[in-house]
């Protein structure tokens, strides 16, 4: 268990983490989104130990990361968006390594070793330079440094930016198969990749945790209305006027006739409006009309995201993440922006593509 508790992040007396509290249990993926300049990568640098909070405490079953920090980064695997790899080194020295500094038992390193690149996919690439390996198959490197060690908990810092949408799938399957055991927390900039994958979901503010709920629950959080497309064959402004008369139809639009004869009718029902579909198919079914479809359609994650985080951060909270004490936590900040506005349309749309896939 992850036990994050009133965490603080003050650069030069400015607030960029403001107070967040949360708790993470095993066998659940959890996602961290927020806009730039948020605090996102401050929380994520102070829970993996990489900067010291001003206040609050990060405890990893138990230790506490400052304080017993060996222990609490033996239970910790880590991927950062841009993996710290050793470029000279073949993918078996580097992992061999990681597996020694991550205190793993020599008489057990080389199996690990073993069995991490047969789960990242990297054994027929085991003996090559890092450095000649392409943007994917390092992803996969870093990968499989982060779970060298067994860890209960996984956290991942954009772990498919970059790929094409047949790694972003397989990275997925990785994800998804190391969230039935173990803690993972995964961010990114691209939401769907969120749908896809994570279980729970923390939204930070401008230094505010607004959001901590299962995905499936974000569209509480919004107040908007819900559209449900009915296709039906028969008579159009029939099925208007039985459906028109429900409670919380706001609005509904005929659409053109197809070749046969099926219409779409957009019905706009209010938010809060409970059993649209079930009401709908009753009132459809009182006047013979036959239903050939019915598809609600709710708000995405990308429409709940920007509803929440509408209010931008203010100029003082961008500045939060740009300004630190030290060279390593400003470069970590700085970091993140770059990263931020490297991700690409090519990117978005790989993810979109790789949906798309998995649909199929």
């Amino acid at each position: 268990m992850v036990e994050v508790s009133h965490l603080i992040k003050k650069y030069d007396g400015k607030v960029a983490v403001d107070d967040i509290s949360f708790t993470l249990l095993p066998g659940t993926i959890y996602g961290l989104l927020g806009p730039n300049g948020a605090g996102k990568s401050s929380t994520m640098n102070m829970m993996t130990g990489y900067i010291a909070p001003t206040g609050g405490t990060v405890l990893i079953d138990g230790h506490d990361i400052y304080s017993d920090a060996i222990e609490a980064k033996k239970r910790l695997g880590y991927l950062p968006e841009n993996p710290p790899l050793y470029q000279e080194m073949t993918v078996h020295e580097y992992l061999v390594f990681a597996a020694e500094l991550k205190g793993v038992k020599k008489e057990d390193r080389l199996v690990r070793v073993e069995a991490v690149m047969e789960d990242a996919g990297l054994l027929e690439v085991s003996d090559k330079l890092i450095r000649t390996l392409s943007k994917g198959y390092k992803q996969r490197v870093g990968f499989a440094q982060a779970i060298i060690n067994s860890p209960e908990v996984i956290i991942l810092d954009e772990p498919t930016v970059g790929l094409d949408p047949k790694q972003i799938i397989e990275f997925r399957e990785m994800i998804k198969a190391l969230g039935q055991e173990h803690i993972v927390l995964l961010s990114s900039h691209i939401l769907s990749e969120i749908s896809a994958v994570c279980d729970h979901v923390f939204i930070i503010n401008g230094g505010k945790l607004i959001v901590d709920d299962d995905v499936a629950n974000l569209d509480s959080y919004v107040d908007d209305n819900k559209t449900i497309a009915v296709t039906i064959k028969g008579d159009a402004d029939a099925a208007k006027g039985a459906i028109e008369v429900l409670e919380g139809v706001s609005e509904i639009v005929i659409g053109e006739a197809n070749e046969d004869g099926a219409q779409v009718l957009t019905v706009t029902a209010e938010a809060d409006s409970e059993d649209m579909t079930e009401q709908i198919s009753l009132a459809l079914m009182e006047q013979r009309i036959p239903i050939l479809g019915m598809v609600e359609n709710k708000g995405s994650l990308e429409q709940i995201f920007l509803e929440l985080t509408q209010e931008e951060p203010s100029e003082e909270g961008e500045e939060n993440e740009d300004t630190d004490d030290s060279d390593e936590s400003g470069k970590a900040s700085e970091e993140e922006e770059e990263v931020a506005d490297e991700t690409t349309e090519e990117e978005t749309e790989a993810v979109e593509e790789a949906d798309k896939e998995v649909d199929a």
